[in-house]
């Protein structure tokens, strides 16, 4: 399981909208080697047949595919904007943390699931998250949010 190493989180990058953002936390996954590159095209796919409702809370969004879309690892990828972009989410949006999510079964789903939500449940977290200069203040959060 990879989950938000520091190959797969990006600190202080741009994208031009919601398909942009998802793309770039997609080619996290495929540059870790943890999904081929057609599950980036999945996740983008995701989006403009379902809309977003992989944005779960105020300035997160968590766009995945499906396993048989080309997941080769269970894997999490971080990609934190400097200026948020809006998806479309009546009340969660604009979005600055896009968490990529491959699992390769419903189960990995689940745990990754369980990973993201306990760092993500504390607002204070989440907001250190959103103004972290570096991968090392993020690997900061992360540990100082499992171990509580």
């Amino acid at each position: 399981m990879k989950f938000l190493e520091e190959g797969l989180v990006k600190v202080g990058a741009k994208a031009a909208d919601a398909e942009d953002a998802i793309k770039q936390a997609g080619v996290l996954l495929a540059d870790a080697e943890a999904v081929e590159d057609v599950y980036i095209e999945a996740m983008v796919q995701s989006f403009q047949d379902n809309g977003p409702y992989f944005v779960l809370a105020p300035h997160i969004a968590i766009p995945h595919a499906r396993p048989e879309d080309g997941v080769k690892e269970a894997s999490v990828s971080l990609l934190q904007l400097k200026d948020p972009v809006t998806f479309g989410h009546s009340s969660n949006d604009p979005v600055q943390l896009i968490f990529g999510l491959g699992a390769s079964s419903s189960e990995e789903h689940v745990d990754l699931l369980k990973k993201l939500t306990m760092l993500l449940n504390k607002e204070e977290n989440v907001n250190q998250l959103r103004t972290a200069a570096s991968y090392r203040d993020i690997k900061t959060i992360i540990e100082t949010g499992e171990s509580k």
